[in-house]
């Protein structure tokens, strides 16, 4: 990641230096929650492609830096709140927040940071974007709530699961492009070329993430490994499993995302090695990767376009 940033180094400090400026309130908790988790680091990839989408069209401007925090805030602001909906206890290798600080405070934060983004918004004076993000904040909000109502129903499919990853994930990917070719003066065709390669980059990397919830090391990924069985999460290496394994791997499957349960997630994991459906998901994941790859046809050669194809290749080549 050190040197996918290399291109954009200043401009990724400046963004950081912005994040903190951004999160002072009068009142003590917002800053102590606000800090806890941003302070905790993670890939800030979403802020991170809208940079790189800058640099790669002329040049960071001091809107993509501001465009980049906002797209910073409303990422940290869906996690604080899946978390609290999740009951997660675990991330980036500490206590979430809500373990940390308590549930109320972790979803009051949230809202914060979601309405601090909009202040941001409103500064960089284009309707456009404005339209957009709007647009984009509410279909993250429809893809939690879809992901909530499937949560537990083993009947859901695999065009389920897209609706689901597509808007919860893979849109916010898209808004981060959209919105830096906007700032760059880009036409309206090379704005969505780009977003396409942001919502292809998407769903990609969590398909990947979906992977390593059944065979990452917690250690490197900063999480519990089988967390989303435990939520009831139906993604892809289950329903796999559904419709290709034996009837006892698909029953044991079945009944594990009906009730909820990781009591017998070695049983889950076996029967997911057994049936291939990790490399099912991760050769579906390179099906997106390639497409993305495909919509960087045309961004002119340089350090950044470098650094966008690198992306690419890690959102289905890592580990965490």
């Amino acid at each position: 990641m050190q040197q996918i940033r290399a291109s954009v180094a200043d401009e990724f400090e400046a963004v950081n230096r912005l994040i903190v400026e951004q999160l002072h309130s009068d009142v003590d908790m917002v800053e102590n929650v606000g800090h806890y988790i941003v302070d905790a680091g993670g890939k800030r990839l979403r802020p991170l492609l809208a940079l790189l989408c800058g640099a790669a069209l002329g040049g960071c401007t001091e809107r993509h830096i501001a465009f980049a925090a906002i797209i910073e805030f409303i990422h940290t602001a869906t996690l604080l709140h899946d978390d609290v909906v999740d009951i997660s206890t675990l991330r980036r290798g500490r206590p979430t927040a809500n373990a940390e600080f308590g549930n109320a405070p972790s979803v009051l934060v949230g809202d914060f940071l979601y309405t601090r983004a909009f202040q941001l918004m409103v500064t960089l004076e284009d309707m456009d974007i404005l339209r957009h993000m709007a647009d984009t904040t509410n279909t993250i909000a429809e893809g939690e709530v879809l992901q909530l109502v499937r949560a537990g129903n083993p009947d859901t499919t695999e065009a389920d699961y897209l609706e689901v990853i597509t808007r919860k994930t893979a849109i916010l990917f898209a808004a981060a492009c959209y919105g830096a070719a906007a700032l760059s003066g880009q036409p309206e065709q090379e704005r969505q070329r780009l977003a396409d390669y942001g919502l292809n980059l998407g769903i990609a990397f969590q398909m990947i993430d979906d992977v390593l919830d059944y065979e990452g090391d917690p250690a490197t990924m900063g999480k519990n490994v089988g967390d989303d069985l435990t939520e009831g999460k139906v993604t892809l290496p289950l329903i796999h499993v559904m419709e290709n394994g034996t009837q006892e791997e698909r029953t044991l499957v079945r009944e594990a995302i009906a009730s909820k349960s990781a009591g017998r997630l070695a049983d889950v994991v076996a029967a997911v090695q057994r049936c291939g459906s990790c490399d099912f998901t991760r050769e579906q994941a390179r099906r997106y990767h390639d497409q993305a790859l495909g919509c960087l046809q045309g961004i002119p050669s340089g350090p950044a376009r470098e650094a966008l194809l690198a992306i690419t290749a890690l959102s289905i080549q890592r580990d965490h």
